[in-house]
């Protein structure tokens, strides 16, 4: 079935259908047609991540032979976000008894890979001119991510393109545990007749754009909830609701290793703030690199503390050290008052493991080449910091005291606003004034982060960290037990 034409029952237009065919055909025409070609696919270990056994799926010539017990993660590359959602349903599947195989629809040399590199470069690039050129943002990219995806005709374009992506769900029985972390995995596996698929939705703001009709929908919150379930502002006039067994709210997804030690980590944060030790900041650089000039202005600002002894500051850079580089140039010097860890995860992994007990004030680089080590550099350094430097982004969601930096794009605003009313998080700070006064109060007065710690410990007794487990939980049963 046509699943452009009809979208829970909410008819699209003609012109959004015509202007949906024709994006497919761009794509056909750029890239190829490989509708008829049957990919095989193959299992690699993934050795960098010692934390979680994930194992990736990659093209082979000979057919899938799966594990006893396999679950699969679908899901794309566009910044870190989704990249970390899925390692953390990775971690709590492993948890359950699962064995977690990555699925990354972005890495094969395929039409529908193709075709979402293509659109993820577009992405990407927007995110960098919004932090860059103000007009950009304020008339285009800001109402784009807020409103213009908001739509239910975007999600018109996103299935027609999804059919690409079929081809490549070949050898995977149509009846295997799946959870996407992306809508674009989701739709795909819809189309290629999976029966036990997930759509993991990440953000807190509905918009059409995360629709794949056919899987199971999960959100982290209630606000998420209702606006899906009402499908609200996704068109000028009132669309029918989704049903009842499409719809489930989750809570947060949360790595099984963080979740588990919430109580042990949140006390260390609430010792060393009572005992008036150095605060430790954790600053994360996204996939796409935006947000420069906030990141110098608070790491200039917070170099001042470490030289005081009141503060050490960790930095992530990631998989690229554009940011590192700019620092440099920026900080006469920098250089030399830093730990790096470039490419040595082992060694930042001793590291850490050290910092459980004091940690000297100090300023530690980080940045991995290896995506996996990449992402899971944050979730490893997490335990360790009391204060996670942050855009609103899935981080919002983390069991974490949390400082929020301006959003990029409109869509993550509405993660700030949820994490700073359940009490985990400060409120939005959009520029370097607002983020240097809030380091100020963090190390100034130690009140803030001793109640954000406690609140955590109560949030999980509330299970609002529980969110993978119960993705997990839906996508091995399937549908028809959920209704």
């Amino acid at each position: 079935m046509d699943k452009s034409s009809v979208i829970f029952g909410n008819p699209i237009d003609q012109k959004t259908l015509r202007k949906a065919e024709k994006s497919k055909a761009k794509f056909i025409k750029k890239f190829g047609d490989d509708s008829n070609k049957a990919y095989h696919l193959k299992i690699r270990e993934i050795p960098q991540i010692k934390e979680i056994k994930i194992r990736n799926l990659e093209l082979s010539d000979t057919e899938l032979e799966l594990p006893e017990k396999p679950l699969v993660v679908g899901n794309i590359r566009m910044g870190f976000g989704h990249y970390r959602i899925s390692m953390a349903i990775a971690s709590c599947a492993q948890a359950m008894g699962y064995e977690p195989l990555w699925f990354d629809l972005a890495s094969f040399d395929a039409t529908g890979s193709k075709m979402i590199r293509s659109q993820n470069d577009l992405y990407s690039m927007g995110s960098r001119l919004s932090q860059k050129i103000g007009l950009f943002n304020k008339l285009y990219w800001e109402p784009l991510n807020s409103e213009g995806f908001r739509q239910i005709t975007y999600n018109a374009g996103d299935q027609k393109n999804a059919e690409l992506l079929v081809p490549l769900f070949n050898d995977l029985p149509k009846d295997i545990p799946y959870v996407a972390t992306h809508v674009w995995p989701s739709q795909g596996a819809v189309h290629a007749g999976l029966t036990h698929v997930v759509n993991a939705i990440p953000d807190n703001w509905p918009m059409g754009l995360h629709l794949s009709e056919g899987a199971i929908h999960t959100v982290q919150t209630p606000f998420a909830y209702l606006g899906y379930k009402m499908l609200r502002g996704m068109a000028k006039t009132p669309l029918k609701p989704m049903p009842d067994e499409d719809l489930f709210m989750t809570g947060h997804y949360v790595d099984h290793e963080l979740v588990d030690n919430v109580f042990k980590d949140c006390s260390a944060r609430i010792s060393r703030a009572q005992a008036g030790k150095p605060v430790r900041f954790l600053l994360t650089v996204g996939g796409a690199g935006a947000g420069s000039d906030l990141y110098l202005a608070l790491t200039s600002h917070l170099a001042e503390y470490v030289k005081k002894g009141q503060a050490s500051v960790i930095i992530n850079f990631g998989d690229h050290l554009a940011m590192w580089e700019f620092m440099k140039q920026k900080m006469p010097g920098f250089e030399k008052k830093c730990i790096t860890f470039f490419n040595d995860y082992e060694g930042l992994c001793k590291w850490a493991e050290a910092a459980e007990g004091d940690l000297e004030p100090c300023i530690c680089c980080v940045c991995n080449n290896d995506i996996f080590e990449a992402v899971y550099s944050t979730n490893l350094l997490m335990r360790k910091c009391d204060v996670l430097v942050t855009k609103p982004s899935e981080l919002s969601f983390y069991p974490v005291p949390k400082l929020m930096m301006r959003h990029i794009g409109g869509h993550e605003v509405y993660g700030a606003i949820h994490a700073q009313e359940i009490g985990d998080s400060t409120f939005e700070c959009e520029d370097a004034k607002s983020l240097k006064e809030m380091t100020d109060v963090f190390i100034n007065d130690r009140s803030i982060l001793v109640e954000m710690s406690k609140r955590i410990m109560v949030l999980k007794q509330q299970g609002v960290y529980d969110g993978g487990y119960k993705v997990v939980e839906l996508a091995a049963k399937g549908r028809e037990a959920n209704i």
